[in-house]
């Protein structure tokens, strides 16, 4: 990317500031001969078809004169090298409208303008530029193309000498993944018209893009240039691109400064607004736009309010910060905690007796102040080509309670190619993490390291849908004993591989992935249908003291989808059962990796119930004869959702380890 990209940001935010320097504008009438050889000053006012160039030569041509046979050989042959001139010559200013004049150093541009400069395009009704005070101004359905980002504006003024100006009624589209590219790349007119041609399809359908927003509408009556840095009072954006009805988001004093490579973003207070009904607020805070940056056009709320009684006592607050920038290379996340039912108590039941083993069966203890309070904080960032995730856990502030109140994760990983594959590499370190493993129960990891290599592939062969996981790890843990309270320590290594795929049976896939504003509930037509889902699994581990487990597991089950989702009431049914048997034998010397339950049957189902409400849930039964939890759930999850095309918000509550909260998910589209 160029130096010069910090003032392009400005106006390629709306592709405006920098559109032209003084330095090429000063002189409109003159370009240097091409490699087509095109005469030193050559002018055509209006060709036949009403297509215009920029003014070229004291020659040329009336729209309502005939053309002679001299005239006519003379267009045929520059017409075609102009065009190409203007493409491959991006650092001069070209217009082209209907009509165009200049009456002192005042060029005036009217009808059909568009002026292209270091391969930026603006069109607009009328055009005019001051050369002698490097003010430019523009009026009437203005468009404002570069690569993935396009806005429309009805007037906007700037001035190159005082670098201020503004531009009115902007309504606009952004792509947060291109931005930064599409700044400093060139760009042609063919382009233009395919940006517009999609933008035109955007309008009415859509196709979702999951696991990522990155495309955003964009609105504001107003945007204020000041150098390196506009404004505006009040801006919408809307991941929404069929309307703004369901979902948009109102960031209130805006303002947006470009540096080298980077955009930086400033707001007050802001509104989460659902169906133009209920408004939350929310903090963007200060946040910045980089070109690898993967989290930084976040717009999510910050607020978490979760449930936890096994490590919190029951319900909590939290309010994430924003990023701390450590280095260039690393940022920190931050998000105190309060811990609401643990403080209205007074006491905790959350740690063991002072002094005692960290798996002791946990006591009830007075809490103070400083139990009240917890904190999250998760260090991410790169070293070379390697990947650095550090999280950090802290359930209360007491000195006292410290080593029993940490939790603490690290995941250093890069992708790497072996064996004709792309592999994943990870080293992990660990303290005090909590396991869940089926009728088992709870199981703590109080330390550890260990390096794994896992390879992850999905594809379609003939309609099935396949996925294929291969691991292999080596660790040295210590964690709670299989049959005893005791911390045990062990070399662990371990071979792992599974193999799903879904058969469809009678399936009736949607003609079409798009979807238009009929599609109310969902962000992508349903594929209904009956299918069958397997699943082959196997796993073999040893441990230094001679012991080893290992164990074959196959399962088969039905997975029905009815409904469309579209009306309002029982239009969509999911429903799933999955037997999974094991065939194991040997024995773990820890209770977390213990294989135990040898059949248990996985039930999954979603149910709308009215409009956008749906329940969903999904639990694990335990058809282990000689277990103690025969016949139980040993792993469940119930939620009540409320989902739209563009959003999905839900309460859940997993009532096997005690643990819930709300969740709130934006949908993407492009």
């Amino acid at each position: 990317m160029n130096k010069g990209l910090s003032n392009k940001v400005i106006f390629f935010y709306f592709l405006f500031i920098n559109f032209i320097q003084s330095s090429h504008s000063a002189d409109l009438e003159k370009i240097n001969k091409s490699k087509n050889h095109l005469p030193d000053k050559l002018s055509w006012a209006k060709l036949p078809n009403n297509k215009t160039l920029s003014n070229f030569s004291d020659f040329s041509l009336n729209s309502k004169s005939e053309l002679n046979s001299f005239e006519k050989k003379l267009l045929k042959k520059f017409a075609d090298p102009l065009i190409v001139f203007i493409s491959e010559n991006p650092k001069q200013l070209i217009i082209q409208s209907d009509k165009q004049s200049e009456v002192n150093n005042v060029i005036y541009a009217e009808g059909n303008v568009s002026a292209s400069y270091n391969g930026k395009t603006l069109k607009a009704d009328n055009l005019i530029y001051d050369k002698l005070n490097k003010k430019i101004s523009a009026n009437g359905n203005i468009e404002l193309v570069l690569g993935d980002q396009f806005f429309k504006v009805s007037s906007l003024e700037y001035s190159f000498i005082s670098k201020k100006g503004y531009l009115l009624d902007v309504q606009g589209y952004i792509n947060t993944n291109t931005l930064i590219d599409d700044l400093s790349s060139n760009f042609s007119l063919s382009d233009t018209n395919k940006i517009r041609s999609l933008l035109e399809l955007r309008i009415k359908e859509v196709l979702n893009t999951p696991g990522k927003v990155e495309n955003w509408l964009f609105l504001t009556d107003k945007i204020t240039i000041d150098g390196k840095k506009w404004r505006s009072n009040k801006a919408i954006f809307s991941n929404d691109l069929l309307e703004l009805k369901q979902v948009k988001l109102e960031v209130n004093s805006l303002e947006v400064f470009s540096e080298a490579e980077e955009l930086k973003f400033n707001s007050s207070l802001n509104y989460l607004i659902f169906e133009e009904k209920v408004s939350i607020p929310f903090w963007l805070g200060n946040r910045s736009l980089t070109k690898n940056s993967e989290e930084s056009f976040n717009l999510l709320n910050r607020w978490n309010l979760g449930y936890d009684n096994l490590d919190k006592d029951g319900y909590f607050m939290g309010r994430k910060f924003n990023p701390i920038n450590i280095s260039d290379d690393f940022a920190l996340d931050l998000e105190p905690q309060f811990l609401i039912q643990r403080s209205i108590k007074g006491y905790t039941k959350s740690f063991v007796k002072k002094g005692e083993s960290i798996t002791s069966k946990k006591v009830k203890r007075d809490a103070g102040y400083s139990d009240y309070f917890g904190l999250n904080s998760k260090i991410k960032g790169r070293i070379n080509n390697w990947d650095l995730e550090i999280n950090k856990s802290l359930n209360s502030f007491d000195f006292d309670k410290f080593s029993d109140s940490l939790r603490l994760k690290t995941k250093l990983s890069k992708e790497i190619n072996f064996l004709d594959s792309k592999w994943e590499k990870s080293f992990y370190g660990i303290y005090r993490e909590r396991v869940w493993n089926g009728s088992l129960g709870e199981a703590e990891i109080y330390s550890g390291y260990l390096s794994k290599l896992n390879k992850e592939n999905t594809w379609v062969v003939n309609g099935i849908k396949k996925t294929e996981v291969l691991s292999l790890g080596l660790a040295n843990i210590r964690a709670e004993a299989l049959h005893t309270k005791n911390l045990v320590t062990s070399l662990k290594g371990n071979l792992f591989y599974s193999l799903d795929q879904k058969f469809p049976i009678s399936i009736e896939a949607p003609k079409n992935k798009s979807i238009d504003i009929s599609y109310d509930y969902i962000p992508e037509p349903i594929t209904k249908g009956l299918s069958l889902n397997t699943r082959l699994e196997g796993s073999y581990s040893f441990y230094e003291n001679g012991h080893h487990q290992e164990y074959l597991g196959l399962g088969m089950g039905p997975e029905l989808v009815l409904g469309n989702f579209k009306n309002k009431t029982f239009d969509y049914t999911r429903l799933s059962l999955f037997p999974f048997y094991k065939l194991n034998s040997g024995e773990s010397v820890f209770k977390y990796d213990q294989s135990y339950d040898k059949f248990t049957l996985n039930i999954s189902f979603d149910q709308q119930l009215f409009g956008p409400v749906v329940l969903k849930s999904i639990g694990t039964l335990n058809l282990t004869n000689d277990s103690d939890d025969y016949g139980k759930f040993i792993n469940s999850k119930i939620s009540l959702n409320w989902k739209k095309r563009s959003y999905e918000f839900g309460i859940f509550y997993q009532p096997h380890n005690q643990a819930g909260g709300i969740s709130f998910n934006l949908f993407g589209f492009k």
